[in-house]
């Protein structure tokens, strides 16, 4: 089973995510507020799969992402953003993002992306 750490620093898009992941058999699931929060968690829980919101306080996305690949060049995070913030995208997708997905999140590109990672729960 796939382990999947969301990470964002809003409670309710975090909830979005995993109601969406566990409505379709993931449930290994985790959660992390912030840039630093998912670098020490990805480290405690070696997750198969990283989501993450790029703007956040303390440490936005892209740093933490960059922590993470530095820790595990292997690592698979996919980053999200709203819409207009495509030059953070693309650092992103530079920076050894997997893939990205907008907000709002549409549950099928969610599962979409998720599947093309780390397959069917």
């Amino acid at each position: 089973m796939a382990k999947i750490l969301c990470v964002d620093d809003a409670a309710f898009m975090r909830k979005v995510v995993k109601d969406t992941l566990s409505k379709n058999g993931y449930t290994d699931l985790y959660e992390a507020v912030d840039g630093a929060d998912a670098v020490d968690k990805y480290n405690e829980i070696k997750p198969d799969l990283v989501i993450m919101d790029i703007t956040m306080p303390n440490m936005d996305g892209l740093e933490a992402l960059k922590a993470i690949r530095a820790a595990n060049p292997a690592a698979n995070v996919v980053m999200c953003s709203a819409m207009g913030q495509e030059a953070m995208v693309i650092d992103a997708i530079t920076a050894g993002a997997k893939d990205f997905i907008v907000k709002p999140f549409k549950p099928d590109r969610i599962l979409k992306t998720v599947t093309s990672i780390v397959g069917n729960p």
